[in-house]
């Protein structure tokens, strides 16, 4: 569980990373669904 919540950067060689990050809360994501609604939604 708290494995989950930390920004991480493996490198596997060669150049690559594996990245992770937290995902967002809920309560962003819809406040950004709010105030950027999708476009041509309405037509």
């Amino acid at each position: 569980m708290a494995d989950e919540k930390l920004y991480k950067a493996e490198n596997m060689g060669c150049g690559t990373f594996i990245i992770s990050k937290p995902k967002r809360k809920n309560t962003k994501t819809r406040q950004s669904k709010l105030k950027n609604p999708q476009r041509g939604a309405r037509r």
